[in-house]
């Protein structure tokens, strides 16, 4: 069992001046969490650079030296990693690009989504566009998106769904991870991630602070769950911004038994001063999803 009351921390990376760690998204495969972040690189020169990276743990304690799955490359910067799922014998990562080739903040107008696979969750082909709105749509047309998730139907074996951020959060779907119908677009925030609990999808979203849950049985009618914040306040690396919550329901695991809440942390400073500094990756878990206030992390009655 991994012994989670001993943790140190509630800290998995912890970022500075140099390097930043944000949206994780977490797969556990053969008894080992694997991490996929993005990775923030400032040089000497004051470029920033933007990579998917992935790193792994056994315990949630130690965990290896952060390794680049992506190129460097300004115009591309691919981030933030949704989620891992198999399909068809490989292993399947979706992610974007943030595009800021002459040293803009936030990605600009060509950012887009897309997919890579891997046989063996070490070696990564080259990523694929997902063309969410349609065959029919010039990559030109489909507008800024970022953050996408990938969930199966819960109802219709074979059916996907795609969560991405433009207007909200928007949806579509796929009958092959192929060929795309847009469905629709519902008020969230970013870095959405989707699970099914109780025969219901519970979506952990991120406003402009905190992260937020809301459920629905249909993908259509949303109810909110409210909005929670963690250990925030005590958290001088989070007070700038609490955010990207990533769930993992592993309550069904053995070793785990718990729902575990991956999420970066900025600060102490907003993250609008320091966007590509000071980002850490913290851990939160829970034995039920029932209620926003049931969460715990490492050291929770004392500063951390």
């Amino acid at each position: 069992m991994i012994a989670f009351e001993s943790l140190p921390s509630p800290v998995l990376l912890q970022g500075d001046a140099r390097v930043a760690y944000r949206d994780p998204a977490v797969l556990y495969h053969e008894a080992t969490f694997h991490l996929f972040f993005t990775l923030v690189e400032t040089e000497d020169d004051g470029r920033v650079f933007l990579y998917v990276a992935t790193s792994r743990s056994t315990d949630l304690r130690t965990w290896s030296p952060p390794r680049r799955l992506t190129p460097k490359d300004r115009n591309l910067n691919f981030s933030s990693p949704g989620n891992i799922i198999h399909h068809g014998g490989n292993w399947m990562m979706c992610l974007q690009t943030y595009p800021r080739p002459n040293g803009e903040k936030y990605g600009n107008a060509n950012a887009r989504i897309f997919t890579m696979s891997s046989p063996d969750l070490e070696e990564w082909g080259t990523p694929r566009l997902l063309k969410v709105k349609g065959p029919g749509v010039p990559d030109a047309d489909m507008g800024r998106m970022i953050d996408p998730y990938l969930v199966a139907d819960k109802d219709q074996p074979g059916k996907w769904w795609c969560f991405y951020k433009q207007n909200g959060v928007s949806l579509s779907s796929s009958p092959d991870l192929e060929n795309w119908t847009y469905s629709g677009h519902a008020e969230a925030g970013e870095n959405a991630c989707v699970i099914v609990d109780e025969n219901e999808y519970v979506l952990f979203h991120s406003p402009q602070n905190g992260i937020g849950i809301k459920r629905s049985s249909d993908l259509q009618q949303w109810r909110d769950d409210g909005l929670f914040f963690l250990g925030q306040k005590q958290w001088p690396w989070a007070q700038g911004r609490l955010t990207a919550g990533f769930a993992l329901d592993l309550r069904r695991e053995p070793a785990v038994g718990k729902v575990l809440l991956f999420f970066h942390g900025s600060g102490p400073e907003d993250e609008q001063t320091c966007f590509d500094t000071h980002a850490s990756i913290g851990l939160a878990w829970s034995d039920t999803m029932d209620d926003i206030t049931t969460w715990n992390w490492p050291k929770k009655d004392r500063s951390s």
